[in-house]
């Protein structure tokens, strides 16, 4: 197994509560301005990739210092390209045989980014690969047809599943407290939206078609009081 952790350029990421996690990292890759939420704390990447036009000075002259010079894979993409920095990272990381994703500093920000960055989860060359996107208080995956998921958290998370294709075909979970048998959930509706963890896991599992869960670490805080418990 290789496990990859992918950094995001987005605004004021502070990468301080996932420090266990890159330390951890087989290999770490910073989308171009994502470098500086890095220098932030001192945690240097393998590689960085894109046109550079994010990275800040003194985040340059960190990577390129004698003491990182020879650890650092600096690539830079011309400014006009078909892909965002972001996409190449992964393209990269897939390219090198990771097999569990952690991305960091996908969401938040400009909006159409965010929307990016999470349909980029369906790229086929992601398949088979365990994918997250990761924030401190909550979590983003795909789940793709015929696969089966565990999810684990806190009793009374709040999880919602959204359909990435126009419908979701033989969606079954337990663990929640809505559970679904062979169900079909539209991406023109909302029935997916604020289900909650009752038990210490959940499984979804579906036949057909891509679907997004967003698993939020709120322990019930959001919603589960309003259900009497």
């Amino acid at each position: 197994m290789i496990h990859a952790v992918v950094i995001a350029n987005a605004p004021d990421l502070d990468a301080t509560p996932f420090i266990g996690l890159l330390r951890q990292a087989d290999l770490i890759v910073a989308a171009d301005g994502g470098a500086n939420a890095l220098h932030r704390v001192n945690i240097v990447p393998h590689v960085v990739i894109g046109d550079l036009d994010s990275l800040e000075q003194t985040t340059g002259q960190w990577l390129r210092h004698s003491a990182h010079r020879d650890a650092v894979d600096i690539r830079q993409l011309p400014r006009e390209k078909d892909e965002t920095d972001l996409q190449a990272a992964l393209l990269l990381v897939a390219a090198a045989g990771a097999t569990h994703l952690h991305l960091l500093g996908t969401t938040g920000g400009r909006l159409d980014h965010t929307l990016a960055n999470i349909t980029m989860l369906t790229m086929p060359e992601l398949a088979g690969r365990q994918v997250r996107m990761l924030e401190p208080h909550q979590e983003l995956f795909l789940i793709r047809a015929d696969e089966q998921h565990t999810l684990k958290g806190n009793l009374h998370d709040t999880v919602s599943l959204l359909p990435l294709t126009m419908a979701v075909h033989g969606v079954t979970i337990s663990g929640l407290y809505y559970p679904l048998t062979d169900a079909t959930l539209y991406a023109n509706h909302a029935r997916g939206v604020s289900n909650i963890l009752v038990q210490p896991e959940a499984t979804i599992t579906l036949h057909d078609g891509l679907l997004l869960v967003i698993h939020h670490f709120d322990g019930g805080v959001h919603q589960w009081q309003h259900y009497g418990a």
